[in-house]
C-alpha cells in the first residue's frame, strides 16, 4: 500500500492536480473562519456593488480628521467623474456645436476644463441631439462644477424641537481620516451579487456545497456500478443479462435528458443538495458499470481465481479478495470522475433552473444562474459570474489531472 501511495504521488500530474484540489479545500475551511456568518445574507442595499474597501460615510465624518495637501488630490477627483468616455462626448458636443477642437488633446484635463467651462450652455439645444444626452450633459456639467468649485461640504441636521435645520461640522477639501479610526469597514473582494451578498463568501460556500454534491453522486454511482459490473462480470449468464439489459436502457436514453426529467418531477421545495446529488448519482452509473464488467471479465479466468474457486472459498471472499484488489486502482480513478461529472452536472442543473432550492445553501450552479437572470454578463459585473466560472474549471482540472496521473501509474501501457 505504502509502495502504491509513493508510486502514484511521484507522478507529476497527480501532484499538480492533487495541490490545486487541497488548496481550493483548505480555502473552503479556513475562510469561513476568517469571515463567519450566513452566506445568504443580504449586506447591501443594492446589487452588484464593484469589488472594494468600504467604509461608513457616516461614521467618517464623526471620526476626527487629519489635514493634508495632496498635490494630485484635485485632479484625482476630476479623474474620478471624468471617463473616457466622458472627455469623448465633452469633444463631440463641442464639435456639434461648431466650435474648433482640431488642436484640442483629449488627455490634457485642463484645457479641455477650462473649454467646456467657457463653451458648455445647459440651455443650448443642439440640432439632432436627444433630450437624454442633453440631461446626460446637464449631470456632467453639474458633477464637474461639484469637484471644481465647492471647497467645503456643510453637514446639518434637523433640530428635533424647532424643526430648524442646524450646520453640524463642515468638511474641507483638505480633511482626510485613517480607515483603521472608521468604525464600520466593509472589505469585498469580490463584490456582491445581484441580492447584496457577498459573492466571495457565497462563492466558499457554494464551493463546499458543490463538491459536496460531487462526493455524494459520486460515491452513489461508483457504488452502482461496480456492484453491478461485479456481478455481471463474474457470474455472467443470466445476471449478466439482466445487468446488460439495464445498462443498455440506460445507455440508449441520455443521461443528462433522464436527470432532467427526474430533477423536474421533484417538487422545489424537496430538491435540497443531497436529494439532487443522489438523482445525479442514480442516473451515472451506466458507464462505471460497463468499464468494471470488462475488467472483470478479464479477471474471472486467472489462475488465482480458478484455485480460489477450486478451494471451495465463497462468492464475496472470491470478489473482495481475488477480484476487487485488482481493479481498486481503476474504482478509484471512475470515482474521482463521476465527482467531477456530479460537481458540472449539478451547475448543468442549476443553470436550468432544476437544482437544488435556493433558500438554504448556494452552489456554484445556482450562483450561475442568479448571475445570469440578473443579466451580470451583460451590465459588466464580472465578479458575480467570471470566478464561478474559474472555480468549477479549477476543480474540474484538478480531478481529471489526478485521474491521469494515476492511470500513467497504474496502466503500463501509458507508464514512460
Amino acid at each position: 500500500m505504502k509502495n502504491t501511495i509513493r508510486q502514484v504521488f511521484h507522478s507529476p500530474k497527480f501532484v499538480v492536480g492533487f495541490c490545486i484540489f487541497a488548496a481550493i479545500l483548505l480555502t473552503m475551511l479556513i475562510y469561513p473562519l476568517i469571515n463567519p456568518g450566513d452566506p445568504l445574507e443580504m449586506i447591501g442595499l443594492g446589487t452588484f456593488a464593484e469589488p472594494g474597501t468600504y467604509i461608513s460615510l457616516y461614521d467618517s465624518v464623526t471620526t476626527d480628521t487629519r489635514t493634508f495637501k495632496i498635490a494630485d488630490a484635485d485632479d484625482n477627483r476630476i479623474n474620478s467623474i471624468l471617463d473616457s468616455e466622458d472627455r469623448v462626448n465633452m469633444v463631440n458636443w463641442f464639435t456639434v456645436n461648431d466650435i474648433d477642437v482640431s488642436e484640442l488633446d483629449i488627455s490634457d484635463t485642463d484645457t479641455l476644463l477650462s473649454m467646456w467651462e467657457e463653451y458648455y450652455d445647459s440651455s443650448i439645444k443642439p440640432a439632432g441631439m436627444t433630450k437624454a444626452m442633453r440631461n446626460y450633459y446637464k449631470r456632467l456639467d453639474s458633477n464637474i462644477a461639484k469637484v471644481m468649485n465647492a471647497d467645503i461640504l456643510t453637514v446639518s441636521e434637523e433640530d428635533e424641537d424647532t424643526g430648524e435645520t442646524e450646520e453640524i461640522t463642515t468638511i474641507e477639501k483638505t480633511d482626510y481620516v485613517n480607515v483603521d479610526d472608521v468604525a464600520n469597514v466593509v472589505t469585498l473582494p469580490l463584490g456582491t451579487d445581484n441580492f447584496g451578498r457577498d459573492t466571495l463568501k457565497e462563492l466558499v460556500s457554494a464551493c463546499g456545497t458543490s463538491i459536496k454534491i460531487g462526493l455524494i453522486a459520486g460515491s452513489v454511482a461508483t457504488l452502482i456500478g461496480l456492484l453491478l459490473g461485479l456481478l455481471g462480470g463474474y457470474i455472467g449468464g443470466f445476471v449478466d443479462d439482466i445487468v446488460m439489459f439495464f445498462t443498455n436502457v440506460f445507455t440508449v436514453i441520455p443521461s443528462f435528458v433522464l436527470l432532467i426529467l427526474i430533477s423536474y418531477s421533484i417538487n422545489q421545495d424537496q430538491r435540497g443538495a443531497n436529494t439532487v446529488a443522489l438523482v445525479i448519482g442514480l442516473t451515472s452509473w451506466v458507464w462505471t458499470t460497463r468499464a468494471v464488467r470488462s475488467q472483470v471479465m478479464s479477471l474471472r479466468n486467472r489462475d488465482h481465481v480458478n484455485l480460489s474457486r477450486l478451494s471451495g472459498h465463497s462468492l464475496m471472499r472470491i470478489i473482495l479478495t481475488d477480484i476487487l484488489p485488482y481493479i481498486a486502482s481503476y474504482v478509484v480513478m471512475a470515482f474521482i470522475l463521476q465527482v467531477s461529472s456530479g460537481i458540472l452536472a449539478e451547475a448543468q442543473l442549476s443553470l436550468l433552473g432544476l437544482g437544488p432550492r435556493t433558500t438554504e445553501v448556494p452552489t456554484l450552479g445556482l450562483m450561475m444562474n442568479w448571475a445570469m437572470l440578473y443579466n451580470a454578463h451583460l451590465n459588466g459585473s464580472w465578479w458575480a459570474y467570471f470566478p464561478v466560472i474559474l472555480l468549477i474549471a479549477f476543480i474540474s482540472f484538478s480531478l481529471n489531472l489526478m485521474n491521469t496521473g494515476m492511470d500513467q501509474v497504474f496502466n503500463p501501457t501509458l507508464r514512460d
